[in-house]
C-alpha cells in the first residue's frame, strides 16, 4: 500500500494546476480504474487524494492507483497535445521515487531504486538550503528546497520557484495569465499595475522594463512548456541552481515592495 504521503504525492503531481490532468480528464480516470470520486467539487489534488484513501482503505492494496497511473500516462493520450507529457511525467516521478516507481518515456509503469534515493535528495536538499540561508534569499524561495524536488537533479526546484513568481504576480494583481503575457500585463503598460519604483523619470521607466524582461527571461528559460521536454533533461549543478535561487529570490523582494499607481 501506498503511505499517505506517497498518496499526496502523487495526487500533487495528477493534480498540479499548470501540468495535471484536467478536472474533466480525472473524472473520466477515476471510474475507470475503479476508485471512487468522492469529492467532485472540491480542488484536483485533494479530489484525487480523497480518492485514493478511500479506494486503498477500501481494497486494501494500492493496485487501483496504480491503473490510475497507468491509465492517466498513456501515451497516446497526448498524441494532440504532445506538450503536456514531458512535464507531467517528470512531475508523478518525483512523487513515485519515493515508492520505489517510475513511469518511463514509454508510460510504462516500473519499479525503480529506492533506498539510495531517499538519503542522498535528503542530503541534497539540506545543503541546497544551506546555502541559500547563508545568502540570505527570500523565504519564499527556501520553500522550494525539499528532498522530493532534487531527487534526480536541481532543476524541479529552480522550476518551482519559478512558479511561485508567477504566482505572486497572479496574488498581488488579481490575473490569471501565465508567462509573458502575465508579466507584460503585470509590469508593463503606462502605468503597470505593479511598479517597482516611482517611474518618475527615464531611468526608472527603463529598470522597470529591464525588470520585467528579467521575468519573462526566467520564465521563457522554465516556464514554456514546449521547452519542458529538453530542459527536463539538463543535469543542473547545484552552483547553478544556486545562482538561479537567488535570481528568484531577488525577483520576489522586489515583487513584495512594489506598489499599484493610481490608474487614471
Amino acid at each position: 500500500m501506498f503511505s499517505l504521503s506517497q498518496m499526496e504525492a502523487i495526487a500533487d503531481a495528477l493534480g498540479d494546476t499548470a501540468d495535471g490532468l484536467t478536472a474533466s480528464e480525472i473524472g473520466l480516470l477515476l471510474p475507470n480504474a475503479r476508485i471512487e470520486d468522492v469529492d467532485p467539487g472540491i480542488t484536483k489534488r485533494k479530489r484525487l487524494l480523497n480518492a485514493f484513501i478511500k479506494s486503498q482503505n477500501l481494497v486494501g492494496h494500492r493496485r487501483n492507483i496504480l491503473a490510475l497511473i497507468r491509465f492517466s500516462m498513456k501515451p497516446e493520450r497526448y498524441a494532440r497535445s504532445p506538450e503536456r507529457f514531458e512535464p507531467m511525467r517528470a512531475n508523478l516521478n518525483r512523487g513515485l521515487a519515493f515508492a520505489g516507481l517510475q513511469v518511463q518515456e514509454s508510460g510504462e509503469l516500473v519499479s525503480s531504486e529506492r533506498a539510495s534515493t531517499l538519503p542522498d535528495a535528503m542530503r541534497r536538499a539540506n545543503e541546497l538550503r544551506a546555502d541559500l540561508v547563508a545568502r540570505g534569499v527570500h523565504p519564499d524561495v527556501l520553500t522550494f528546497c525539499r528532498s522530493e524536488l532534487v531527487v534526480n537533479n536541481y532543476f524541479h526546484a529552480v522550476m518551482e520557484a519559478t512558479k511561485s513568481v508567477a504566482a505572486k504576480l497572479r496574488d498581488r494583481t488579481g490575473l490569471t495569465d501565465d508567462g509573458a503575457v502575465l508579466v507584460d500585463r503585470a509590469l508593463g503598460g503606462n502605468p503597470p499595475m505593479l511598479a517597482i519604483n516611482a517611474l518618475s523619470d527615464d531611468s526608472q521607466l527603463s529598470e522597470q522594463r529591464g525588470f520585467a524582461n528579467l521575468v519573462k527571461g526566467m520564465f521563457g528559460m522554465f516556464r514554456n512548456t514546449t521547452a519542458h521536454a529538453p530542459k527536463l533533461l539538463w543535469n543542473m549543478t547545484k552552483s547553478d541552481a544556486e545562482d538561479l535561487l537567488t535570481l528568484a529570490s531577488l525577483i520576489h523582494r522586489r515583487l513584495d515592495a512594489a506598489v499599484m499607481p493610481a490608474r487614471v
